[in-house]
């Protein structure tokens, strides 16, 4: 008994079974803050996209308006 106690084997074992489950404790409560990352940077994703297409829209608006302006001038 007291042989395998001392064994190297056992030894490296047991250290890494308590770095296994460690690890394991570690990765188990990061998960939460990284589903929260996920979320957060998908959130930010859509609202820059939402941007983008107002932005489009506004400029699609502006340039149409200033052909209509043009169009109206080149008439009178």
């Amino acid at each position: 008994m007291a042989t395998k106690i001392f064994d190297a084997g056992h030894l490296a074992e047991e250290q890494q079974s308590r770095i296994t489950s460690s690890t394991a404790i570690g990765f188990n409560a990061l998960q939460p803050m990284l589903r929260l990352q996920v979320s957060m940077l998908r959130l930010w994703a859509n609202n820059i996209e939402a941007l983008a297409q107002n932005y489009e829209k506004g400029v699609d608006t502006f340039s149409s308006a200033l052909e209509h302006e043009r169009q109206r001038q080149r008439a009178a």
